[in-house]
């Protein structure tokens, strides 16, 4: 059974820094791909990074140079690491997992859609 759980999130000032973890369960041996989502009040679910099987990663322009996502295989641990946050990146975050073959770099075209399993989400505020 899949199960993902993120934790991390919380309130931070802009130009502070956060990491997220998602705990992965269940993801048997294959290809796969695991991204970041969020949402905001009022506004549509984003991609926000993705990481397939092979390594290959892909960031929302918005975050690019300041997000970083990677995983440690033996933790079945995703991680967001997010520097220099700003106010817009306040939302709830998700973490998400795609069972199938999945290109990091086509991950976050459909802003989840390719995604079937998902965390419940953790929130993070950015605000002086």
């Amino acid at each position: 059974q899949v199960r993902l759980m993120e934790s991390g999130g919380g309130s931070v000032q802009p130009g502070e820094s956060l990491r997220l973890s998602c705990e992965v369960t269940g993801l048997t041996a294959g290809t796969y791909c695991l991204g970041w989502f969020r949402q905001a009040p009022g506004k549509e679910r984003e991609g926000v990074a993705a990481i397939d099987s092979d390594g290959d990663t892909n960031y929302a322009n918005s975050v690019k140079g300041r997000f970083t996502i990677y995983q440690d295989n033996a933790k079945n641990t995703l991680y967001l690491q997010m520097n220099d946050l700003k106010p817009e990146d306040t939302a709830v975050y998700y973490c998400a997992l795609a069972r199938r073959r999945l290109p990091a770099e086509k991950a976050l075209e459909l802003d989840g859609l390719d995604f079937a399993f998902w965390g419940q989400g953790t929130q993070v505020t950015v605000s002086s």
